[in-house]
């Protein structure tokens, strides 16, 4: 359940603005906040059911929404990328050739500047 927690959490992230209030708010209410269905219904007046049909509409939103545009995915690919990168760089920062330092340097200094 922790993996889906993060995973969905990420969807939220990445495509939150994309739901309505009561979507973002049931959501981040289960996933983030870790209430159970019973707790976000009576916080928030509704049923139980009212509130497990708009957590799996919402799951199901950004399941279509991350099929779509793999956006998430493409954000986790970058990051695998850019960490290997870096840690070869950090390597070459120690070889004894000055010329293959300044490069690791300018190297690490771009990385650096790749947003996630």
């Amino acid at each position: 359940m922790k993996q889906e927690a993060f995973e969905m959490s990420m969807l939220l992230d990445y495509y939150g603005s994309l739901l309505t209030q009561k979507q973002k708010t049931y959501f981040d209410l289960y996933y983030n906040q870790d209430l159970s269905l019973a707790e976000i219904a009576e916080q928030e007046g509704i049923s139980r059911q009212g509130v497990h049909d708009t957590i799996t509409r919402t799951e199901t939103i950004l399941r279509d929404m991350e099929n779509a545009t793999g956006c998430v995915a493409g954000a986790k690919a970058l990051r695998l990328v850019r960490d290997q990168i870096t840690a070869a760089a950090n390597e070459l920062i120690m070889h004894e050739d000055p010329t293959v330092r300044h490069h690791a340097e300018r190297i690490l200094s771009a990385v650096s500047s790749i947003k996630e």
